[in-house]
């Protein structure tokens, strides 16, 4: 039964801001997510430098552990897709939130868990909250993008515990 996941990770690409400029004066964007060996991608927003996506990637997973990998390219139709940066964020803070939320016994309401500030371990540009909101244990992050001019992707990460009983089917929302 220890090879059932342990809960659902969402990482909600909510927008991407001041991103560089890949094509003559502006970017198709789209976000690559990766956790372990499991990927997703947003669609591409055209011509836009300051795209909103608002999109849902769901992974499930045995822990939230390891590194949330997510990098930004510009989609071109003629050639390989140019890299518009890319950032990390490590998921031990989520991990041991999980753990304080269990060891509270908290079931319901809003509770905040930790805070996690910009590291060597993260690409945070400010500190950030991981709250306990009802069933969920959520975290607002601005990331700065690396290796590129500029550039600054804000998301949303939720981890949802799998009831201790049996895992139900995974639902996609």
């Amino acid at each position: 039964m220890e090879e059932e996941a342990a809960g659902l990770l969402k990482v909600i690409i909510v927008q991407g801001k001041n991103l560089a400029i890949r094509d003559f004066t502006s970017s198709d964007p789209y976000v690559v997510v990766k956790v372990g060996n499991q990927s997703a991608k947003t669609k591409v927003i055209n011509s836009c430098l300051n795209p909103v996506w608002n999109e849902e990637l769901i992974f499930s997973l045995k822990e939230p552990l390891g590194i949330l990998n997510l990098e930004v390219f510009d989609r071109d139709r003629f050639k390989s897709d140019d890299k518009m940066g890319h950032a990390f964020l490590d998921l031990q803070p989520l991990l041991s939130a999980s753990k304080l939320k269990r060891a509270l016994q908290l079931t319901s309401g809003e509770t905040k868990l930790r805070k996690v500030a910009p590291d060597c371990d993260n690409c945070l540009l400010a500190s950030s909250c991981i709250t306990y909101v009802n069933g969920e244990i959520v975290m607002d992050a601005c990331l700065r993008l690396c290796d590129v001019e500029s550039g600054e992707l804000y998301v949303t990460i939720k981890w949802i515990d799998h009831p201790s009983s049996a895992a139900a089917p995974v639902k996609k929302a």
